[in-house]
């Protein structure tokens, strides 16, 4: 394998005081490579989340390193960091996250508006993305007038309206029904072919992931197993997935 575009090293994280340390990551190493759509599974208190807050530079490392384009972002400063958040990452939340007082061309215009691009290319590149996503027929109404599929929606189109290096997932599906997460799906699917985007996701809905072409499994704060999903049918890979998740009993199987 060329080296990743992204590399997470020997990374632990620890919480409490000496005597009473909970180690929730546990010398987990992968690397992510550009253009790829990847998924971390596991179970509550796996340490999924705490992995994919520290990969976002949201929570620190105690120890190990993870590099960005080789760039070593444990050891940057807090201005540094925000900086690098703003110009790499682009994030999916399970509640949206979206401002009820702006419409949802405005959820997205705001993303550019931050990032001082100017407002014709805004405008260009937020209907751009409204089109490609379905959501361009509700772009004049408020969150709480669409459904919770289109919320969603909206915010992927967010988080890729600065064309971040990395797009980052947490539990995306969660708040949605079967159909709505289909779509979703089927959404970032669409923005991994079609804009080379890079997706990290943390799920621990084996039907969302089936639509991943890696998937890392977690436990216990380490990685015990890994899929690749090749040129798998969907519903093969699938399969596979409640194969690894019946054996080492990871979790619940989410069947839809």
């Amino acid at each position: 394998m060329k080296e990743g575009w992204i590399r997470i090293s020997d990374i632990e994280k620890y919480y409490g005081r000496k005597g009473n340390l909970t180690k929730a990551i546990d010398r987990v190493s992968f690397e992510v490579e550009r253009g790829e759509f990847m998924a971390i599974m596991g179970p509550s208190g796996s340490g999924k989340t705490t992995l994919l807050n520290l990969i976002s530079t949201i929570d620190s490392t105690s120890a190990g390193h993870i590099w960005f384009k080789n760039q070593d972002i444990t050891v940057m400063k807090n201005k540094d960091l925000a900086e690098f958040r703003k110009k790499n990452l682009g994030f999916v939340f399970q509640n949206y996250n979206l401002l009820d007082t702006l419409t949802i061309e405005e959820n997205i215009l705001i993303a550019l508006i931050m990032n001082e691009t100017k407002k014709r290319e805004a405008i260009k590149r937020t209907v751009s993305l409204e089109k490609m996503l379905g959501i361009y027929n509700v772009r004049n109404k408020y969150p709480y007038e669409v459904s919770g599929g289109q919320k969603q929606r909206c915010a992927c189109a967010r988080a890729m309206a600065n064309n971040p290096s990395l797009i980052l997932a947490d539990e995306p599906t969660g708040a949605l029904d079967s159909h709505s997460s289909q779509m979703l799906m089927e959404t970032l699917t669409q923005m991994n072919d079609e804009l080379n985007a890079t997706i990290l996701m943390v799920t621990h809905d084996a039907f969302s992931a089936s639509y991943t072409k890696r998937i890392l499994f977690l436990k216990d704060g380490k990685i015990f197993h890994q899929l690749y999903r090749g040129n798998k049918d969907r519903r093969v890979f699938l399969n596979e997935i409640y194969n690894v998740l019946s054996m080492s009993e990871v979790g619940d199987k989410n069947v839809r």
